[in-house]
């Protein structure tokens, strides 16, 4: 549970420890917005993925399902910082599928915590394997990380790609390959 006072008095300390005057004007407002705002950036900790995909649909079409540009923003764990991008999720079938949204709505879930790419990318597609029972599914997350970007090596533009493969995406790389190749179209 996000708690909005302690947020607020750590702003204030943090707007101290810069060497602002916390009762600026402009800054009177901002412990208060900023712990508002936390309550949406962080609110994928107290959500649970399985609430999005347990309702599904008879499904006998099972070819590929591929859902892309999933827009998606996290926090870096490391530094606090924003990083954004693209989730791409496919998945094979086992006679059910659940709603496209459901899927975007899992990647929130995920990345509306503190995290690491390569940590988010796992979660996403073990709580798809866990809860569709697919036969397969493989996630591949970029994203542009303000942690290199803004500060350190200042590298705006570069992107990270990260992806995990279970089941027949394990066995089969030709898979693996379709995929990247439908993602690139």
């Amino acid at each position: 549970m996000i708690d909005e006072k302690k947020i607020e008095q750590a702003v204030k300390l943090l707007l101290e420890g810069i060497g602002e005057n916390i009762w600026r004007a402009g800054l009177l407002e901002t412990p208060k917005r900023i712990a508002q705002m936390y309550q949406e950036i962080y609110g994928g900790m107290e959500e649970d993925a399985a609430e999005h995909l347990s309702k599904t649909f008879a499904a006998e079409n099972n070819e590929m399902v591929l859902e892309k540009d999933i827009t998606f923003y996290s926090m870096c764990e490391h530094h606090l910082l924003p990083f954004f991008g693209a989730a791409h999720i496919a998945y094979i079938p086992n006679d059910k599928v659940v709603g496209l949204s459901k899927l975007a709505r899992t990647v929130d879930v995920y990345a509306r915590r503190a995290q690491i790419q390569e940590q988010m990318t796992g979660q996403i597609a073990e709580a798809i394997m866990t809860h569709l029972k697919p036969k397969g599914v493989m996630v591949v997350l970029e994203a542009e990380h303000m942690c290199m970007t803004m500060r350190g090596i200042k590298k705006p533009g570069s992107k990270t790609t990260t992806y995990k493969c279970l089941g027949e995406f394990l066995e089969r790389r030709d898979l693996v390959q379709h995929v990247f190749s439908l993602i690139r179209s």
